[in-house]
């Protein structure tokens, strides 16, 4: 009988805590619903908006929206590319620091650490995400950096790149071919010395970053060949968009492409070149172009563009991996990629 008692009783408790059990999964999976579903259109474009930019994730979106829904996302969630070439000659390099500054954001970029002239890190907020921001002062120390041979299989990490170019700052910079680990094919030019060591097909017109031989930054559209010819291209990689051209930021409606790690360069009147990485996860977290944009331009910035995001966002400063990956490359020092951006010695 006391037995009997004992397994009613366990079995009450078992039965009991199934059903709060039960109870939790319906309250998630409606929130859930009405999250995707309700009348909030934020999380919906969010979601949209961040699925489509991705390069193996894209049929998210089709899995819970219609084709109609998706597409009325797209058109009102865009932004317009800047297809001006930066003015370089606006550009005058002169970064030394000043016995006044214009605002708190200038002052922070010019004012030096301790026995450091050749960069600045500075951890600052894009959007409600952690960011690096590195403030760079001699132009002409900023190169490319690329896998030592493009076209093999696998990519290479930006903090080897770093090493074998003896880099005390680096970022990533361009695409490639995604095949999960990344790939040693580039998508589109890259150029090194001012020549093209990967073509994206002869002349073809394309998004440019790349830095001229006075060491000023150049946004073009153009194919490689002549901005090498006719624009005094020294280095440069394909990617995009431009964030800010001649002063001019981009036109954003929305919030296209979503939220996101996000990478930038960029370059101040003054000739101060800016290395810009925001932590964040794929799909959730991290900043828009927009917190982009609107923090360049805080830090003065007079030319900036995108790189590539996501989990190949890396910052290495003095062989050390400084920011936090997404999807777990931390614990790898981060991603393959293929090409980047470093502070090198001259």
């Amino acid at each position: 009988m006391i037995e009997e008692n004992k397994k009613k009783r366990k079995l009450k408790k078992f039965k009991k805590k199934t059903t709060y059990l039960l109870i939790v999964i319906d309250i998630l999976a409606i929130s859930c619903f009405f999250l995707v579903y309700g009348p909030f259109g934020y999380f919906r474009n969010l979601f949209v908006n961040t699925a489509l930019k991705t390069m193996n994730h894209k049929y998210y979106a089709y899995i819970l929206y219609s084709e109609k829904t998706v597409e009325d996302i797209k058109n009102s969630n865009y932004f317009v590319k800047l297809n001006e070439t930066t003015n370089t000659d606006d550009v005058v390099i002169d970064t030394k620091e000043k016995d006044q500054y214009a605002n708190e954001y200038e002052k922070q970029i010019l004012t030096r650490d301790k026995g450091n002239n050749d960069y600045k890190l500075i951890n600052i907020k894009v959007g409600s995400a952690n960011a690096y921001l590195v403030a760079i002062y001699d132009p002409s120390k900023v190169h490319l950096i690329a896998k030592e041979k493009l076209g093999t299989q696998y990519g290479e990490r930006v903090i080897t790149m770093c090493q074998r170019n003896h880099g005390l700052v680096c970022i990533n910079g361009g695409a490639f071919v995604d095949k999960g680990y990344g790939s040693g094919i580039p998508n589109g030019y890259v150029v090194k010395d001012g020549k093209i060591i990967w073509s994206a097909g002869y002349n073809a017109k394309a998004e440019l970053i790349g830095f001229t031989y006075d060491n000023k930054l150049l946004l073009t559209t153009d194919s490689a060949e002549n901005a090498i010819k006719n624009k005094n291209l020294k280095d440069a990689l394909q990617f995009g968009p431009f964030l800010i051209v001649n002063g001019k930021p981009l036109e954003i409606v929305g919030d296209p492409w979503g939220k996101a790690p996000r990478v930038a360069i960029a370059q101040r009147k003054d000739g101060v070149v800016l290395f810009l990485v925001v932590d964040g996860e794929n799909y959730v977290f991290g900043a828009s172009l927009k917190n982009l944009v609107d923090t360049l331009q805080k830090y003065g910035a007079y030319n900036a563009a995108n790189l590539d995001g996501g989990t190949s966002a890396t910052l290495i400063v003095n062989n050390k991996l400084t920011n936090n990956p997404a999807g777990g490359a931390k614990s790898t020092d981060g991603r393959y990629v293929i090409t980047g951006w470093g502070l090198l010695p001259n």
